[in-house]
């Protein structure tokens, strides 16, 4: 049948994201924790599922106290996340209420090819985070089916969870009834018409439904895809080689702050050297400290030619 499921489960790497911020004294509300934990699942998710050579981006912004949300994953399935609130985030708020509270929420998707051409830009497509009737779309699961629908024209289905232990997802999607994307081009069977290619779908995509959020959270692998699927013909792909394991890692590094901090100009870091006597940015992804003294700053306006042999000013 021309559809296909993914199945991701974050577990250390999520408690990873979680323990970083703890230590940073920057702990989340549990709504943002486990809105992060579901953009972490679905980038992943959707990451794997297109094989991008490039950085897959999941944003949410919008006019509540969470103006944004990001999730970011590399195409070895390398992911990061973070989120900036402003204001109060009370312990059961819903999406609506956190991040669209008069309509101006977004999605936003962003690929951005790791071998651009010249003058190429990464792609993006933005959708509101309201449905076909202008209702608050509840769940992030919506957002992104919805967004699947109206931007790639592709009926999919998700169940996103995460608590502080886990952060998990299961997509269904429904793939073109003839091409190289369709599984049956693989093999000599004819794809199925369109009709029955729908029929299929819905199927499958009813039986996805009846898994609930603690099943998704407490269950195996193996026990998800026989409680939904024992009656189907699943076919199953090797996912364990390079490439295929989601991880936490952050990219950023101490030359990227310095070049950012130089960005501000002299005049302005040396105001902050004279009132705190150093400059410090803590990474919002991974919540690493960088400090940088006179001596270093003093180094980012220095052409690297005059650096003193075995300066590590910005490396």
């Amino acid at each position: 049948m021309p559809v296909r499921g993914m199945l991701v489960r974050l577990t250390d790497s999520w408690q990873e994201v979680l323990a970083r911020r703890t230590q940073a004294n920057e702990a989340l509300a549990p709504p943002v924790r486990r809105l992060l934990g579901e953009m972490a699942a679905a980038a992943v998710l959707m990451q794997a599922n297109i094989k991008f050579h490039g950085v897959l981006v999941l944003q949410v912004f919008g006019d509540g106290p969470l103006k944004l949300a990001v999730a970011e994953v590399q195409p070895d399935l390398a992911f990061r996340v973070t989120g900036k609130v402003v204001g109060t985030v009370l312990d059961e708020e819903s999406l609506p209420a956190m991040v669209n509270v008069h309509g101006q929420g977004r999605c936003a998707i962003t690929l951005d090819p790791l071998d651009k051409r010249a003058g190429q830009q990464p792609y993006q497509s933005v959708v509101a985070l309201n449905g076909d009737q202008r209702e608050p779309l509840e769940h992030m699961s919506e957002v992104l089916g919805h967004y699947m629908l109206q931007s790639q024209q592709l009926d999919t289905h998700l169940v996103l969870a995460a608590n502080d232990e886990l952060a998990a997802g299961l997509l269904i999607q429904r793939l073109p009834v003839a091409g190289v994307a369709n599984l049956a081009a693989a093999t000599s069977a004819q794809p199925e018409d369109e009709q029955a290619s729908q029929e299929a779908y819905r199927r499958i995509a009813t039986l996805a439904q009846t898994l609930t959020l603690p099943e998704l959270l407490t269950l195996s692998s193996e026990q998800i895809l026989h409680r939904l699927f024992w009656q189907e013909p699943l076919r199953r792909f090797d996912m364990s080689g390079p490439g295929h394991v989601p991880r936490f890692a952050c990219t950023c590094e101490r030359q990227r702050v310095g070049n950012m901090l130089k960005s501000l100009g002299r005049e302005e870091l040396h105001g902050i050297l004279e009132e705190q006597n150093q400059v410090e940015i803590a990474c919002e992804f991974c919540a690493l400290r960088y400090r940088f003294d006179a001596v270093d700053v003093g180094a980012l306006f220095t052409p690297v030619r005059d650096h003193p042999p075995g300066s590590a000013a910005i490396n």
